[in-house]
């Protein structure tokens, strides 16, 4: 067997081993999700910045359709500053898994004023 031939099935045997190991454990996700909710939800701040990016979120969604991009662009912008005063804990939630996270995120939902 040539060379090149063990050598590719060798790097081929460990791929799987190696995405597996790049895969969030989901228990710590839900557990640092948690984390935040606690964080957010002890500093009225943070609460308020929290309800703002909900209420920003609309925003966007009605810019998009409004094919309004520069506004859309400008409400992001605005939103990323938000996320920076949540902490670095609430950025660190922003990952492909966020929808198993957000049931946890819903009693920060009640927090906000019905608008």
């Amino acid at each position: 067997m040539s060379r090149l031939l063990i050598v590719t099935i060798l790097i081929m045997s460990t791929l799987p081993l190696y995405a597996q190991a790049q895969q969030p454990n989901m228990a710590k996700l839900k557990a640092d999700a948690q984390k935040v909710v606690s964080i957010i939800s002890g500093d009225k701040a943070k609460t308020q910045a929290y309800c703002e990016i909900n209420d920003l979120g609309g925003q966007i969604g009605e810019a998009n359709e409004d094919q309004g991009n520069k506004k859309a662009e400008a409400l992001s912008r605005k939103v990323s500053e938000l996320e920076k005063k949540l902490g670095p804990e609430y950025v660190a939630l922003n990952s492909p898994e966020g929808a198993d996270i957000s049931s946890i995120l819903e009693p920060l939902d009640d927090s906000c004023p019905d608008e």
